[in-house]
């Protein structure tokens, strides 16, 4: 087994299926499968896998993408997009205090070009770009892809602290560690690359002036948790009707939206003033987006998001699944059907469980810019005592 038997999966079984291929420029493709089989041939693994998440992000779909992170080694750092800002989140104890701080080079070369230079690798929209961007700065190999001289085995990291100091950490590109440790292969944007939610939905009570929902993710790989989850969150909105709500959903990359239909309900059914501000982000991806998208179609004018920009736009394919390449350990993830919340429109991929309740949503413009960390409880707790005591005046 070889690069090229991974590559021949991808062809036999991706390509012809993941219908955001169908766009595609056929010379472009061609010639980016070309590409692929060159470093395939010659077993260069890493520049394998970067023609081939170029070649998967040639339909811009947010769902279909190659996730290098469980086949790479990549330096002890770990980066994530805070508003448009590259931050240190984690770092071994001797560059404790560089955390926090604003990546603005490496070994010379610009954040802004380093940006520029990677955008052509990554899938989707320019907010999901922003989300699996920094994981190409950690990534020795990608580096030499976009331009960065290694200057030997040393890789100089200029950072910038929260009062405009530049200071510069060094790494020796050699000493790289599995990037799962620093990169989970769902991007979520939290400090801790290992966090995963405790609950799957959490209320916290700003008496006498409204309720925080917590809603962290939509995946349930046990099954039962986020029917539960919502079936709590819908009691409790119920027994509170007349009660606003702010709905954070930062870091939630989806799952299955078809479940949080009765906490919808719930939410609708309350008095004709409630008013319902959601909390988003870049990292609010797939389902999540859905689950805006229906909110916002019923409530209209009554729900404002704040935030960011979300991780895609309303029309995408989705559902599909991942593909492990058997050889070099990446995975692929690919989509099979059509999900247009943009105008409302389903074609013969649609599951029809989703094309029952796909309503045209239009465009979902942020009401209100607002970038803290959702680490942050100090900060959205804060935002939330606001924005409740704002409506309730």
């Amino acid at each position: 087994m070889s690069l090229i038997d991974d590559l021949e999966l991808i062809e036999r079984t991706i390509l012809p299926t993941d219908p955001s291929f169908n766009a595609v420029d056929k010379a472009e493709l061609n010639s980016q499968i070309l590409e692929a089989r060159m470093f395939a041939v010659a077993n260069q693994r890493d520049d394998f896998l970067l023609s081939v998440m170029r070649l998967m992000a040639l339909p811009r779909n947010g769902h279909t993408r190659l996730i290098p992170n469980q086949s790479i080694s990549a330096l002890p750092l770990r980066f994530a997009t805070v508003g448009n800002s590259v931050r240190l989140m984690q770092a071994p104890p001797c560059f404790y205090p560089a955390i926090g701080g604003e990546l603005i080079s490496i070994n010379g070369v610009g954040i802004d070009d380093l940006e520029r230079l990677s955008t052509p690798f990554l899938a989707g929209m320019s907010q999901r770009k922003r989300v699996i961007r920094p994981i190409l700065f950690v990534w020795p190999s990608a580096l030499v892809r976009l331009g960065v001289n290694l200057r030997g085995d040393t890789l100089e990291y200029q950072m910038r602290d929260v009062k405009g100091m530049c200071f510069s950490i060094s790494l020796d590109s050699s000493k790289a560690v599995c990037s799962t440790d620093f990169y989970p292969s769902n991007e979520h944007g939290k400090t801790d690359a290992s966090w995963s939610p405790c609950s799957l939905m959490k209320i916290k009570s700003f008496d006498p002036v409204g309720l925080l929902i917590v809603l962290p993710s939509f995946f349930d790989p046990i099954g039962t948790d986020l029917a539960d989850a919502i079936s709590e969150a819908a009691g409790c909105i119920a027994s509170s009707p007349e009660t606003h709500l702010v709905i954070d959903i930062r870091g939630n990359t989806g799952g299955n939206f078809l479940q949080t239909l009765p906490l919808i309900d719930a939410i609708v059914a309350g008095a004709k003033w409630r008013q319902v501000r959601v909390l988003v982000d870049k990292f609010t991806f797939s389902a999540a987006i859905v689950f805006v998208a229906i909110l916002k179609h019923r409530l209209g004018a009554r729900l404002k998001l704040i935030g960011e920009e979300m991780g895609d736009g309303l029309k995408f394919h989705a559902e599909g699944s991942t593909l492990r390449l058997p050889f070099s350990g990446a995975a692929v993830r690919y989509s099979t059907a059509l999900h247009d919340w943009e105008e409302g429109r389903v074609d013969h991929t649609t599951p029809p469980e989703i094309a029952n309740v796909i309503v045209p949503v239009g465009t979902l413009e942020i009401d209100r810019i607002w970038t803290e960390n959702s680490d942050d409880d100090e900060a959205r707790d804060s935002l939330c005592r606001d924005i409740l005591r704002d409506l309730n005046s």
